[in-house]
């Protein structure tokens, strides 16, 4: 007796597509996310931690509708990656800051790396470039001079912000508040006979730096180098990084300890400059941050 054909079914996958055929990554135009988009250039608007914005401030850098701009902000803040100040604005919250910070100082690192280089080649001495993490300063990039006598830097290092060249530098122009919670996280360690272990002091010595708009270490950290450092101004002009040379006390001279302030209070411009640039090419206005040397008091500074 003849069985009777069964029609088999087959179950469709449960995106529609045929599990025998190779899937197709689709393009980013056609399958675009434009609410997830907009809350990500959001996020984008908020560069450290020290960025406080209304929500004014964000309608106008995004040109998203108030409407549809409270929405995301209250959704971003739901999930903890805004966090609202009691006056209304909004900031980074912890749980995105260090990565965001991340990403804008290796980006800040390839802007300026070629500045490095300049400054590498220029006294054939180590070059470092230092990136401000929360409250704690961080080596991010180093260039090292081939002498045989040398200073050495270790990328990933954590600074001391009382007797680094770098961390002073950047440590000088944050707010009041934020330096005291740098100088607490990190504490007033002695390393040398010359290291700064008194609050007034290093203060003081904060001062005399935003006066004159770098800073140096002589033996304060480690016997026998000297070192000099100078802050990088992002475009919202928040000293975020700082670049310093540095040499042993053998090489050091007037002359040439003249010659790289100069060079550095340069690159310094040249650097802020850049990082202050928005993507459309309008500048931002410059902060007042002294970048005019005059030798006879320079020198006259220690």
């Amino acid at each position: 007796m003849a069985k009777a054909a069964v029609k088999v079914r087959r179950r469709r996958s449960k995106s529609g597509v045929s599990p025998n055929l190779d899937l197709v990554v689709p393009s980013a135009p056609e399958y675009y996310s434009k609410a997830i988009g907009r809350a990500l250039d959001i996020m984008d608007h908020f560069s450290d931690p020290e960025t406080n914005l209304n929500m004014t401030e964000i309608v106008q850098l995004s040109g998203i509708p108030e409407a549809s701009l409270f929405r995301i902000l209250l959704t971003l803040e739901h999930h903890r990656y805004l966090q609202r100040n009691p006056d209304g604005s909004y900031k980074m919250a912890p749980k995105v800051l260090f990565g965001t910070l991340y990403e804008h100082a290796e980006k800040l690192r390839l802007k300026v790396r070629y500045l490095l280089t300049h400054l590498n080649q220029r006294f054939d001495e180590t070059v470092s470039l230092a990136y401000l993490f929360g409250d704690k300063i961080q080596v991010i990039d180093v260039l090292e001079t081939f002498q045989e006598v040398r200073v050495t830097n270790t990328l990933g290092k954590l600074l001391p912000p009382h007797c680094s060249s770098m961390a002073k530098a950047i440590t000088a122009f944050q707010p009041k508040e934020r330096i005291d919670k740098i100088i607490q996280v990190y504490g007033l360690v002695r390393f040398t006979k010359k290291t700064i272990v008194d609050r007034l002091a290093i203060i003081n010595e904060y001062e005399k730096i935003r006066n004159q708009s770098w800073s140096m270490e002589r033996e304060e950290s480690a016997v026998g180098i000297c070192c000099f450092g100078i802050p990088l101004f992002n475009e919202k002009q928040h000293a975020v990084a700082a670049i310093s040379v540095m040499c042993p006390l053998i090489r050091i001279t007037l002359e040439r300890e003249q010659e790289i302030i100069e060079e550095l209070v340069k690159t310094s411009r040249d650097a802020s400059l850049a990082l202050q640039s928005s993507p459309s090419g309008d500048s931002t206005k410059n902060r007042k941050t002294g970048f005019t040397v005059d030798r006879n008091k320079t020198l006259s500074k220690r």
